[in-house]
């Protein structure tokens, strides 16, 4: 397969990418066409349409083209297995990913243009993507549809508090571009990046964001943001 694009996104590792596309729908990202495909003829008609299916790899994953019939879900706490085929999991036979993203705009002005900007993807900066297709409602929408085990178990999202200290440290000019992006970042915290096997309160993490680091600490159902870094 040809690689036709790669996605630009914030989210510079896997680390707290969205597990599913539209969780955290308000997330900017772009669409960056490799040539041949890089002219307006390739997406002429598609600003008629709000939303794509876009195919990708899973880039960052060591363990790809497994042949595990079983994996762990996190929605299941990540200790029970089901099928491969009855998951979205990231560790499959052939690692290809498929997302439904909103188009926010088309740039034809870029330097690289056509640019596909796109809003609620679950890509991690640099995913090769191998197609990107217009979402179609009457087909492609099924919403009487049931979602096996999703259907089940209600995913809770986590409270994200700032600390003090992180207050007033993004109040400083020097942190003006994280601080405008920090409602997005509180969404994507709020799904809880960490493996579902850690479950340890001292423990603090790293996010990375948009050339910064999110540190946080998790208790209970409350994640607590307590540092910003630069990097």
């Amino acid at each position: 397969m040809k690689v036709v694009a790669h996605f630009r996104s914030p989210l510079q590792s896997k680390f707290g990418t969205p597990r599913q596309s539209g969780v955290v729908p308000h997330l900017l990202g772009k669409i960056v066409f490799e040539q041949p495909f890089r002219s307006p003829d390739a997406v002429r008609g598609l600003e008629g349409f709000d939303y794509l299916w876009l195919i990708w790899g899973f880039s960052a994953n060591r363990d790809t083209g497994t042949d595990n019939l079983t994996v762990r879900p996190p929605r299941l706490g990540g200790n029970k297995r089901v099928g491969v085929f009855a998951t979205r999991s990231p560790y499959r036979p052939n690692a290809l990913g498929l997302s439904s993203v909103k188009i926010h705009h088309i740039d034809f002005d870029a330097t690289e243009a056509p640019v596909i900007y796109v809003e609620g993807a679950d890509l991690m900066d640099g995913t090769p993507i191998y197609d990107v297709k217009p979402y179609i409602a009457y087909t492609d929408a099924h919403p009487d549809a049931k979602a096996g085990f999703t259907d089940s178990i209600q995913w809770q999202p986590l409270q994200v508090e700032l600390t003090k200290e992180v207050e007033e440290k993004l109040a400083h000019p020097d942190y003006a571009d994280i601080s405008e992006q920090m409602p997005v970042c509180c969404q994507l915290l709020s799904q809880d990046p960490r493996p579902h096997y850690h479950d340890d309160p001292n423990r603090v993490y790293g996010m990375k964001y948009g050339g910064y680091d999110l540190r946080f600490k998790v208790t209970g159902s409350l994640l607590s943001v307590v540092d910003v870094k630069c990097t």
